[in-house]
């Protein structure tokens, strides 16, 4: 991509390099490296990393091989040994800004906040609290339903962890009407705006056709860069 293109404004011309900077850094495989069930077998600390987590039912794993480009890199599947592990890949090996991508346990279908805690009070909530290179938790919510109480119980515990979150609306294909999706956008932007951890830019994605990945692959190539 040529800068200063014709035609473009400043603001098109950089958003036009952040999404080349997305593409170029899941050009190449994205593979999988590690998996940790406890807080002192974690990988060393290198690589900025990025955490997704969300309910067990919210297509965390389609998202994760759509954003690679790979059919298979996380199983889709609800295999009690995988969901109770932090899946670690790496994205970017062997360029200037390599990024770590770290697959959280899918935390249920819990309905208050006490069920979340208990879930997630031992290697999760440790991990958030303590990882050091951990830039940012996208926190997958469904288009198609409402925000349950254990998703703002996991807003909570990103809070009490001090992790910085950005909302990911997933499965916007199977949102319909229109007005639905809309409705649910407005919804998530209701919520960020009341919290003080949450990134002010909600993504809205379709694993199955593609949407948004671009935009998702760029915010990632941000925070690879960013060191």
């Amino acid at each position: 991509m040529k800068d200063g293109a014709p035609g473009m404004t400043p603001e098109q011309e950089e958003e036009a390099r952040r999404l080349e900077a997305g593409r170029l850094l899941f050009a190449r495989p994205v593979n999988f490296f590690f998996a940790a069930q406890k807080l002192e077998g974690l990988p060393p600390a290198s690589a900025p990393e990025v955490a997704f987590c969300g309910r067990s039912n919210v297509g965390k794993s389609s998202l994760i091989n759509a954003i690679a480009g790979q059919n298979a890199l996380a199983r889709v599947s609800h295999t009690p040994g995988r969901t109770r592990q932090l899946n670690f890949f790496a994205a970017g090996e062997g360029t200037e800004h390599p990024l770590t991508i770290v697959d959280m346990p899918g935390y249920g279908f819990a309905q208050a906040s006490k069920a979340v805690k208990a879930d997630w009070q031992g290697l999760m909530f440790d991990y958030l609290r303590g990882r050091p290179t951990l830039r940012r938790v996208f926190l997958l919510m469904d288009a198609r339903i409402e925000t349950k109480d254990g998703d703002r119980a996991a807003m909570d515990l990103l809070g009490e962890a001090a992790v910085p979150f950005q909302i990911v609306l997933t499965k916007s294909d199977d949102a319909k009407p229109a007005s639905r999706l809309l409705k649910r956008q407005q919804e998530m932007a209701e919520i960020v705006r009341k919290r003080v951890a949450a990134h002010p830019v909600v993504l809205t994605t379709s694993a199955a056709k593609g949407t948004g990945m671009p935009e998702l692959r760029a915010a990632l190539a941000d925070i690879a860069a960013s060191g």
